[in-house]
């Protein structure tokens, strides 16, 4: 059921992805080590998608951008990430396979720009985070639009934003240093420019990251009360149940019943060349 999850959403034209820590017990080491949790998750309910909602969660070793690259072997279209360096390796011109465009996250733009104003007094940040909150309230009035009524809005409201931002943005890298917390800041900007600009240009784009974001927030939380899984297998065995019972609650069922009656139709010969009809989007309760 697991792989069968993982391939309705490599189908999908968009996605999101995202990677948060898995302490696994090291037994020689009397310690744990840390794993991660690759998130890939699917969500077209902003603006009013076909396709269910769904994520699934990858248990691997480390956070090389290798086991990203691994588990996306066969996905083409649009990806949307945070900027965590591991994801270049997807979109490198010598990389073989399908090809993929990166979707940067404006939530993480912004958190940069308020981390300085937080800190100091820095006017060129509050402005930019005005900038910024501009762009959000034009978002927040086409949630629920369609991708091609969102597309034209954007061209309509956000390209004239966007324009002054970059104009804006180019101004104050040449002004400050680029050393300075302020210059970091720019130069995370300036560095995902494209990316950030890909919801422009395609209606199904987000503005950011936070759909996923909110998806791994449950394994966070279980992680301070789990403390750990017991070993490798342990853990892909608590990311297999996650992606389950996640994909539930996305779909607005209920995770307990929804397992207690697909563990019975599988113990009562479910075919596996039906094993889609079990998965969480598909399931009907019992009269």
């Amino acid at each position: 059921m697991f792989d069968a999850l993982i391939a309705d959403l490599m189908r999908s034209p968009k996605l999101l992805m995202d990677e948060t820590r898995a302490p696994v017990l090291d037994p020689g080491k009397r310690k744990t080590k840390t794993g991660y949790f690759w998130a890939l998750a699917r969500d077209d309910r902003p603006f009013g998608g076909d396709d269910p909602p769904g994520v699934a969660f990858t248990y691997a070793p480390g956070r090389s951008g290798q086991y990203a690259e691994d588990i996306l072997e066969g996905f083409t279209g649009i990806l949307q990430v945070d900027g965590y360096a591991g994801y270049n390796r997807l979109i490198r011109p010598e990389r073989t396979g399908q090809p993929i465009r990166l979707a940067y996250c404006w939530a993480h733009a912004r958190r940069k720009l308020h981390d300085v104003a937080k800190n100091s007094t820095a006017p060129i940040a509050e402005d930019g985070l005005k900038q910024i909150a501009e762009l959000y309230r034009i978002e927040a009035d086409l949630r629920g639009m369609t991708s091609d009524a969102r597309l034209a809005a954007r061209q309509h409201r956000s390209v004239p934003k966007i324009a002054e931002f970059e104009a804006w943005l180019i101004q104050q890298r040449a002004r400050g240093s680029g050393k300075s917390p302020l210059g970091e800041a720019l130069k995370y900007i300036a560095k995902y420019w494209d990316g950030l600009c890909l919801f422009l240009t395609d209606g199904r784009v987000e503005i950011d990251n936070n759909t996923i974001e909110r998806t791994i927030r449950p394994i966070a939380l279980n992680r301070k009360n789990a403390l750990f899984a017991g070993h490798d297998a342990g853990a892909e065995n608590w990311g297999m149940i996650a992606s389950l019972i996640e994909t539930c609650k996305l779909n607005n069922v209920e995770p307990h019943i929804y397992l207690t009656q697909t563990l019975k139709a599988i113990v009562n010969g479910h075919k596996q060349s039906r094993i889609a009809e079990l998965l969480p989007w598909n399931y009907k309760p019992p009269v």
